[in-house]
């Protein structure tokens, strides 16, 4: 029952349509047909050009993941198992979301905004390595990717860190392997068809991209 119960308060919470919500109310637009399509805060930036909108999106979307993590932790304060299902079912349904026809977003910031509890080493390497990679080529997308794949590894390569870091403290380094990867990976698949198209108009070989 403790399992159903922590999939279903990060599924709720994660499902909750940030950008959806903000877009049609403030300014009549449906964002899942407008722009990318995709349900997010770069989009919802891109849509209406403003920084305030993609912003306020980016944070909400964030407490989303950080808030399933905090409820669940409410509840079995000592179990890693339990907060890191509610995230993996947030960002779940923030990137499939229930309520627009599985549309949703990339499931960065929910899964940011959880893993700020749950995996603080994990977030700050997957930042450096953003910040790198955006310097290095001005592209958004691209350091989405390439933060995603390399914190992947190092994550692998440094797990004992990783491990030491986790809260609560997992039952081993393979339980916080499990969730940390299954997480990332979660969000390199809702990158799947952007990247696509990078690759199709060799955009990736260019600097000063922002596609998303």
């Amino acid at each position: 029952m403790n399992y159903l119960l922590s999939c279903i308060i990060g599924y709720l919470l994660g499902s909750l349509p940030t950008a959806y919500i903000i877009l049609k109310k403030t300014r009549g637009i449906d964002i899942t047909t407008s722009g990318s399509g995709n349900a997010g805060a770069m989009n919802s930036y891109e849509v209406t050009n403003s920084k305030i909108t993609g912003i306020f999106v980016f944070i909400i979307d964030a407490l989303k993941g950080l808030l399933s993590v905090y409820v669940t932790l409410l509840l079995f304060p000592i179990d890693f198992v339990f907060p890191a299902l509610a995230l993996l079912f947030a960002v779940l349904s923030h990137c499939f979301n229930p309520w627009l026809g599985f549309k949703g977003g990339r499931g960065l910031a929910t899964a940011a905004g959880g893993g700020l509890l749950l995996f603080p080493f994990m977030i700050f390497v997957w930042a450096v390595l953003w910040v790198i990679i955006y310097l290095a080529r001005k592209d958004i997308l691209f350091a989405n990717v390439w933060a995603n794949f390399m914190t992947l590894v190092l994550i692998f390569l440094s797990s004992n860190v990783a491990f030491k870091y986790a809260y609560p403290k997992p039952d081993s380094i393979s339980s916080l392997m499990l969730f940390s990867s299954a997480l990332l990976i979660m969000v390199l698949i809702k990158h799947i068809e952007p990247m696509k198209e990078l690759f199709k108009n060799k955009s990736f070989l260019k600097k000063g991209n922002s596609n998303e």
